[in-house]
């Protein structure tokens, strides 16, 4: 975003809607932290969504592609694809473990793990940027207020699921809505 994209955007949320959803603000928060560092990732040719699976992986190496899925919170074709990149790129390699031919385990290459090092001081200089300005207690604040709202969500949609409701796929959001265009005879 430029800077007068930037105040453009500014002036929407202080002066236009001031009282608007929290949710906005927080989606626009997060659209310009990532933006920020997709900046900086690029420089070292990785994509934010190779950034996510790498994440996980310095963490916890070896998961299957499922897993994977699960933790970032993308579908598996999602990670599927993503994985056949990074395994293009040197970053992963995908493998059976021995005696369980059924599950493909992602494991970081050398180079996988060394963008690490590389990598994590963007997101903190990312993060420092973000906060500039904040003293410590209103960064805390923040962090609260954030963890509460990830929480109560979690707690909604595992509610929604014992009453039998999800968020449907892409392919059945384009069934439903086709259903109804339809003309009915």
């Amino acid at each position: 975003m430029t800077s007068k994209e930037t105040r453009k955007v500014l002036a929407h949320w202080r002066e236009a809607v001031p009282h608007d959803r929290l949710a906005h603000l927080i989606k626009d928060a997060t659209r310009a932290l990532v933006r920020g560092l997709q900046m900086r990732l690029s420089d070292h040719n990785v994509s934010f969504g190779h950034w996510a699976f790498l994440r996980i992986l310095w963490e916890q190496d070896g998961l299957t592609q499922r897993e994977l899925s699960e933790q970032a919170g993308v579908m598996e074709p999602t990670t599927y694809a993503a994985m056949k990149a990074m395994e293009a790129l040197g970053y992963i390699e995908r493998k059976h473990l021995p005696g369980n031919n059924k599950n493909i385990h992602v494991f970081l290459t050398r180079n996988g793990r060394a963008l690490k090092k590389k990598l994590i001081p963007l997101a903190e200089e990312i993060n420092a940027i973000g906060t500039r300005g904040l003293t410590s207690a209103e960064i805390k604040t923040a962090r609260k207020v954030l963890l509460t709202i990830i929480a109560n969500m979690a707690d909604d949609e595992a509610s929604m699921e014992n009453a039998e409701r999800r968020v449907p796929s892409t392919r059945e959001m384009s069934r439903r809505i086709n259903e109804t265009a339809e003309p009915q005879a």
